[in-house]
């Protein structure tokens, strides 16, 4: 399930084993096994890329309930059995070097620890901690942070996303009235509202609704959507990115709840915000 949602979520084998740390062939075949076992094609694949069939967009759901759950029951066990384990969150760009350094650091700090990541899309900001999946979050405000506290590690300035072909593209700078006339993504029903204004330049938008980072660049190559994306970030060459001079920056944070004690998050929140000063 893991692997059918990779796929789906990056619509491309490629990408998706990227993702998963493995090669391929093996991604394939495991996804042709679950075509056969459910009896039907989850993705209609041509020489574009892959779509998910009317059946395998039914199945994201289930697999998405299913492994949240997986997740739960992981939690729980670990805190019953009284293992030294931390969870965290990332809402996540593998590209972003903050994440490596932390990650290094942290492993020299704690090398008998047991730490698990809990990659998730761009549907809930907190990554899982109001749901009690993950300890420790390391995601982008704004959003609802009731109950959560907030350490902010970097700030970036974000860029419009557009086809390389889009008139617009060849600009120094944008400003959002520019694109008030654009379709925008959207996020899911149910979505953070101050995190959907956020990435809606502060105005309700219409437009196709996507869940992940590469949902969000498809729909800009595909429908010419208005893409919104932190400035330095690797693009595909068919896309473009120009600096949005009226938009607020982007904050990358470092969020858990409120009142946990757990000496490993207060670790994290230290050696985070030593690995994103540099």
């Amino acid at each position: 399930m893991r692997y059918f949602v990779a796929v789906a979520e990056e619509l491309h084998f490629g990408r998706a084993a990227t993702r998963l740390h493995m090669s391929q062939p093996p991604l394939s075949r495991a996804i042709k096994q679950l075509e056969a076992d459910v009896g039907a094609l989850l993705f209609a694949r041509s020489p574009a890329g892959v779509t998910l069939t009317p059946v395998g967009t039914v199945l994201l759901d289930e697999a998405r309930a299913l492994l949240d759950r997986a997740d739960r029951v992981r939690v729980r066990v670990s805190a019953a059995a009284g293992v030294a384990t931390i969870t965290i969150g990332i809402l996540g760009d593998g590209t972003d070097p903050g994440v490596a350094r932390l990650a290094a650091a942290y492993r020299r700090h704690h090398p008998g620890i047991d730490i698990r990541i809990r990659d998730t899309d761009l549907t809930d900001p907190t990554c899982g901690l109001r749901a009690g999946l993950v300890d420790v979050a390391l995601t982008r405000a704004p959003f609802d942070v009731t109950a959560l506290t907030v350490r902010a590690l970097r700030t970036d300035p974000i860029g419009v996303v557009l086809r390389a072909d889009d008139p617009l593209a060849r600009c120094d700078g944008l400003r959002l009235a520019e694109l008030s006339d654009r379709r925008w993504f959207q996020f899911p029903q149910g979505t953070d509202p101050i995190w959907q204004s956020y990435w809606n330049g502060g105005r309700p938008r219409q437009g196709p609704v996507v869940r992940a980072v590469q949902e969000c660049l498809q729909a800009v190559l595909w429908n010419g959507t208005v893409g919104l994306a932190p400035l330095g970030h690797d693009l595909p060459a068919e896309l473009a990115v120009v600096p949005l001079i009226d938009m607020p920056p982007s904050r990358v944070v470092a969020v858990w709840n409120e009142g946990d004690t757990n000496p490993l998050i207060r670790s994290f929140i230290e050696i985070a915000t030593t690995a994103y000063r540099h």
